[in-house]
């Protein structure tokens, strides 16, 4: 179920999808019609609606919780896409349900009581054997944190999950896609930047990390003049960044990303120490700063798609 909100001048925003628990919508769109800019900006991990049932079964909520979160990346997208006109899909299902840059088969059925590891017959027609994230502890539901360990007080039900599913993942996806599809539609080409946060990278007595980390699943997902301009753009304000590595880009670039369609996605996570304070909880000293500058890098991105989206016109032509 979709509906609008509402918005000023040509802009509106459209809330969709149902978290099970909770009266609020699953992800809203924030965009203007006619599209501004070729350019949607996403934030799937950003999420804090959690239902009163979903704290109570975690361990240690109030840290995990932080761990998990994107920590106020939405703040910053919502920022930036005020400043530049680009759209903006916002997940507000929280991570701790369901992470939405994994696969639905990617699932540690362990953690299920009646579920397929546990013996159980599961009620999800999804139910494979779970993939390498899940293996990890953070496959579709997230199951331990370095440093932490368990989330999770109890084991899950597998109709929890295929209600999330049905209710919040498929839904932000459809959205996601129909977004871009959109653009590509109106200019020829779209670009899919999605915005993630990192914990800080550097190692306590050595150097300092990257501050912000692109991936473009090895090139598969975008072109690669645009992932060029990218690091042109942090490189010229000074700003360190890493290719790839430790974060290629996960389910959301794989399903959305098809540079050779015209549809092109970039993941970019944030060192969360720049635009938060000390404690990594609240937007710190940094964060104005960090939206100018991720401001300037759509608008330059922006003409990019914009000029590949007339080349493919003129080639389809021919």
């Amino acid at each position: 179920m979709q509906s609008v909100l509402g918005g000023e001048n040509d802009s509106q925003t459209v809330t969709g999808g149902a978290i099970p628990g909770s009266g609020a919508s699953a992800w809203y769109l924030r965009h203007t019609q006619p599209s501004a800019l070729p350019v949607l900006l996403a934030v799937p991990h950003a999420g804090r609606a959690y239902p009163a049932a979903v704290l109570d079964n975690m361990r240690n909520p109030g840290y995990a919780t932080l761990r998990l979160e994107d920590r106020y990346v939405d703040l910053l997208a919502e920022e930036v896409a005020r400043m530049t006109g680009a759209a903006l899909l916002v997940a507000q299902a929280p991570r701790a349900m369901i992470d939405l840059n994994r696969h639905v088969d990617d699932v540690d059925w362990t953690m299920f009581h009646d579920g397929k590891g546990a013996g159980g017959k599961c009620s999800l027609p999804q139910a494979l054997a779970g993939g390498h994230r899940a293996k990890t502890g953070l496959g579709l539901i997230p199951r331990r944190l370095p440093g932490m360990g368990e989330l999770w007080k109890r084991h899950h039900d597998s109709g929890e999950l295929a209600a999330r599913i049905s209710g919040i993942h498929q839904p932000y996806h459809h959205q996601l896609g129909a977004g871009l599809m959109a653009l590509r539609e109106r200019w020829g080409a779209a670009l899919l930047i999605d915005l993630h946060s990192m914990p800080p990278l550097g190692v306590a007595g050595g150097p300092p990390g990257a501050e912000f980390v692109v991936g473009d699943r090895f090139g598969t997902a975008c072109d690669g003049m645009l992932v060029a301009s990218t690091f042109s753009h942090f490189g010229a304000h000074r700003r360190t960044a890493a290719h790839n590595r430790p974060y290629a880009g996960g389910y959301v670039l794989e399903r959305h990303g098809f540079s050779r369609g015209g549809v092109h996605a970039m993941q970019i996570e944030i060192d969360r120490s720049r635009y938060l304070d000390a404690r990594l909880a609240e937007p710190g000293p940094g964060f104005a700063g960090m939206v100018s500058l991720l401001a300037d890098l759509v608008m330059q991105l922006a003409g990019e798609v914009a000029a590949l989206g007339d080349s493919r016109v003129v080639e389809a032509a021919e």
